[in-house]
């Protein structure tokens, strides 16, 4: 026993053996506070977890909240805006309205005078320009346009819309078609297709031609606008695209700086009276291919047989009768829109001391040969001012 205890090996066993419980207990005693510590944290974690959900709820609430205010307030100025502009075009369009009525009585009082004759028409066809815009924005602001008593030839609505737009002695018209679109879709698509002619002209050479086709289609007709301008951008043709397309509601401050309201108005008027509009080819003189697809629907086969307007040659010896009969307007007062309400009065032939004109023919720039084009096609431009008023019910 004595020997074992004097042992050195024994010792060193011993101090081992003892030095190893220490660094168990130690050990177990660091690893139960690590737990404890763990547990701690785990609890601390789960807590801040909840709050963080929390956090994230009130700031998605509170998210939700500041979105939907804004909303509102975007459409409460929206719609302020719309009702400011709509009842201050309300105005302009009665004013615009009343100098177009008192152009037409003037013309048929000084229809025997070419030089007054010339500059009525000149100042008649600047009030049918201001005339189109004041309606464009009426109807991207809640208006509608007023129906007509009685249909029009396809080609007449390409006159009509001819006349709307400041170059319009560069459109050359090529009929294919003799049908009529029926009377609630006259004024829509020749106010289309004069936006469509109007982009055509200020994006393409002052010098180059606008040519409308019009050609049958077995689901209808097609209205082609070509021009030779430069074209467009990918960009430009998918927000042309989406605004002919969506044919909702227009947000007017985001047709830009001036506004561009053409394709915006278009899309809106071709999704009310159900026919389509594209821009998204290319014309064979390398520019835009616009397109004005009217199905059959708003088509008759009858077309409207006109009357006379005599047009008397610069001797006096001959005359040449154009269809149809000038419509005159009067403004009688104001929709609950406040748009004009107009009553129509027909007149007799109107004389006009002017050769019959050449669409094909150059313009030399003066007043007299401006006004006789004009009046080469006075049955279309009046056709925009051949309706009861220039605003009507939503479901017409």
């Amino acid at each position: 026993m004595t020997s074992l205890l004097e042992d050195p090996l024994l010792w060193v066993l011993l101090v081992v053996l003892i030095a190893a419980v220490f660094a168990v207990t130690r050990a177990r005693r660091t690893n139960i506070q690590l737990r404890a510590s763990n547990n701690a944290l785990t609890g601390d974690l789960t807590t801040v977890q909840g709050q963080l959900a929390e956090l994230r709820a009130v700031h998605s609430s509170a998210s939700s909240r500041h979105t939907s205010d804004l909303e509102e307030v975007r459409k409460d100025a929206e719609a302020a805006t719309k009702a400011t502009l709509k009842s201050a075009v309300g105005t302009l369009a009665t004013l615009a309205e009343e100098q177009l009525a008192l152009l037409d009585e003037l013309q048929q009082k000084y229809g025997d005078d070419r030089a007054y004759l010339a500059d009525l028409m000149l100042v008649d066809h600047t009030g049918s320009q201001f005339s189109r815009r004041t309606k464009g924005i009426s109807v991207l602001c809640g208006g509608w346009l007023g129906r007509r008593d009685r249909d029009a030839s396809v080609y007449d609505v390409a006159r009509s819309a001819q006349g709307r737009i400041r170059s319009f002695e560069r459109v050359r018209i090529h009929s294919q078609a003799n049908v009529a679109v029926s009377n609630r879709a006259v004024e829509p698509i020749a106010m289309v297709l004069a936006e469509l002619l109007d982009n055509a002209t200020k994006y393409s050479a002052p010098g180059s031609p606008v040519e409308i086709n019009i050609q049958v289609v077995p689901t209808g007709i097609c209205l082609i606008v070509d021009d030779a301008g430069l074209g467009m951008d990918q960009e430009t043709k998918a927000r042309a695209a989406s605004l002919l397309t969506t044919g909702g509601a227009v947000d007017i401050t985001s047709l830009g700086d001036p506004p561009k309201f053409g394709f915006a108005l278009s899309g809106k008027l071709a999704a009310h009276y159900g026919f389509h509009v594209s821009v998204d080819a290319v014309s064979p003189y390398g520019g835009v291919r616009a397109v004005i697809r009217v199905p059959e629907s708003l088509l008759t086969a009858e077309v409207p047989a006109p009357a006379a307007v005599v047009f008397d040659r610069s001797d006096n010896d001959e005359a040449e009768e154009v269809k149809p009969t000038p419509i005159a307007s009067l403004v009688v007062g104001q929709t609950a829109g406040g748009l004009p309400k107009r009553r129509r009065r027909r007149n007799g032939a109107v004389s006009v001391v002017a050769s019959p004109p050449n669409p094909s023919s150059e313009a030399d720039g003066t007043s007299e040969e401006t006004a006789t084009r004009l009046k080469a096609f006075a049955r279309g431009t009046m056709l925009g001012r051949d309706s009861d008023n220039a605003e009507g019910p939503q479901s017409q």
